[in-house]
């Protein structure tokens, strides 16, 4: 999951990416960067780090035009401390292209081979990135007619993207001197959202990974893009649309609703907020049928993406809500940490637990997902050493038992806590009196009844079903393998590479 933006203006466009990339901080804490256009040059800068960090007064001074586009890097594969992977990511030719994606593609290793052997293009970094953007420049350059490019052939190169590319991709990519293009794989697993804001009788455009970048910043949201769907704006503001795959179904990615997206955002018509809170709801269902409601003296949730569903919970129950723990919010999250081990240490500096409220009590916790069960763990030893007389843990998300291969960094079975235990085991793991996982079915209908049009979801890391239908036992186990094999290289037994992805967005 990174965040993604552009934007197509008559005005500077560099303080409106640097701030959507503030808005979208929390999809990735790895590296930013930001490039724009001024005719058909292109600026860019980029590196490791917080947005905050990364770009300095004299950095956007550097970064003059009126269109251009912006990413925050959350790494999933790859070498998360490796500045070359950092993007956009650009290429010259053909007019000079560059490319921001978020998502993970499945078939990385047989484009990296196609682009050697057959297209004659150079791959210089391990990004699946760079793969989709070559990808995209050497389809272009195929299409484009008389050395003139116009809005058909830009549609069929993206129709061709979408017939070589599988897995998850959400792409905003700048062509030098003719616009910007925005386009959503035909699965529509990672979001992507379009923006207008009128003023002085012109229509600046804006594309973002959620809405809430387009909304903080002025924008009006004008609807979320279709899967397979290309949105092209040229540099004069005219927007052109069009559904560029032959087949095409939304499916969004449903980890999205729990932790991934902002909660004042809204993703394929569905108010992340007003799922959290169904969610919760659905949760306090199963607690009340399991007979643990009389058990439990306080609710309290996981700051930050937890609370809309413990609040729900606690209420549909009648019991009491508190604000259990505190977070230092100069600390990343733990999710997004690229390494184990930091995960496991920065748990206590992230959350203090308030003592008054656990002492003598039983607590249940409600946090939005368990993955590795490193926090969790954790979460429970911090409310025991508090006080507490029982510790009850409830998860608004099923158990996670499988890998996610399309840009969630699940990455191996074995990594997961619930892939080969059931609940009264993660529950001893985690040293829990009682876990309460949310079932899969309340899930995606506590989603669909915000929005009856969404049919299907991309649901593998609970489900173990790939979407795509590219995903076999095979490749996962030589994902696996190839990601132990740079453990034991490197030394890190605890740094999560994924190996045959590649890095990805």
């Amino acid at each position: 999951m990174c965040g993604i933006v552009g934007v197509v203006s008559q005005d500077p466009v560099n303080q409106l990416l640097y701030d959507g990339l503030l808005l979208l901080q929390h999809r990735g804490q790895d590296a930013a960067g930001i490039a724009t256009a001024n005719g058909k040059t292109f600026y860019m800068h980029k590196g490791m780090g917080l947005v905050r960090d990364v770009f300095r007064t004299r950095n956007m001074r550097d970064l003059p035009g009126t269109m251009g586009l912006a990413h925050c890097r959350y790494p999933t594969s790859g070498s998360s401390n490796n500045p070359a992977l950092a993007q956009p990511f650009y290429v010259n030719s053909p007019f000079g292209i560059t490319l921001v994606h978020n998502g993970n593609l499945t078939n990385t290793a047989a484009l990296t081979q196609d682009m050697f052997r057959q297209d004659l293009r150079h791959i210089n970094t391990d990004s699946d990135s760079e793969v989709l953007l070559n990808v995209l420049a050497h389809e272009l350059e195929k299409h484009t007619r008389n050395f003139r490019l116009d809005t058909s052939a830009i549609f069929q190169t993206v129709s061709r993207v979408h017939e070589r590319v599988k897995g998850a991709y959400a792409v905003v990519a700048m062509i030098a001197g003719y616009g910007l293009l925005a386009f959503r794989d035909p699965f529509g697993i990672r979001p992507l959202c379009l923006g207008r804001w009128d003023h002085d009788g012109r229509t600046d455009y804006m594309v973002a990974s959620e809405s809430v970048a387009l909304e903080g910043l002025g924008f009006e949201f004008v609807r979320d893009i279709e899967p397979g769907e290309a949105v092209y704006i040229d540099m004069d503001g005219i927007m052109s649309e069009q559904q560029c795959a032959k087949t095409h179904s939304l499916n969004p990615c449903i980890f999205e609703y729990v932790y991934l997206a902002r909660p004042d955002s809204h993703m394929d018509g569905v108010s992340v907020y007003a799922a959290r809170l169904k969610l919760g709801e659905f949760l306090a269902e199963k607690v009340n049928a399991l007979g643990l409601t009389s058990q439990i003296d306080v609710v309290m949730p996981i700051p930050d993406s937890s609370r809309p569903s413990a609040m729900q919970l606690a209420m549909k129950l009648n019991l009491d809500y508190r604000e259990g723990f505190i977070k230092n919010r100069y600390i990343g999250r733990t999710f997004i940490m690229p390494g184990q081990a930091v995960r496991k240490k920065s748990v206590r500096q992230k959350l203090n637990a308030i003592g008054v409220e656990f002492k003598g009590k039983n607590v249940l916790i409600v946090d939005d997902s368990i993955v590795r069960g490193t926090t969790s763990r954790e979460i429970v030893n911090m409310a025991r050493e508090a006080g507490a007389n029982k510790v009850f843990f409830a998860s608004s998300a099923p158990p996670v038992r499988f890998a996610n291969v399309y840009g969630i960094d699940m990455p191996t079975r074995h990594e997961l806590i619930a892939s080969d235990r059931d609940e009264a085991e993660v529950a001893r793991e985690i040293g829990a009196d009682e876990l309460i996982y949310q079932d899969l079915d309340a899930l995606e209908r506590a989603v669909r009844e915000l929005n009856p049009k969404l049919v299907s979801f991309e649901s593998s890391c609970f489900s173990g079903h790939y979407i795509t239908g590219d995903v076999s036992s095979e490749y996962l186990s030589g994902i696996e393998t190839q990601r132990d094999q740079h453990r034991d290289s490197s030394g890190d037994e605890d740094e999560p590479q994924m190996g045959l992805n590649l890095a990805t967005a």
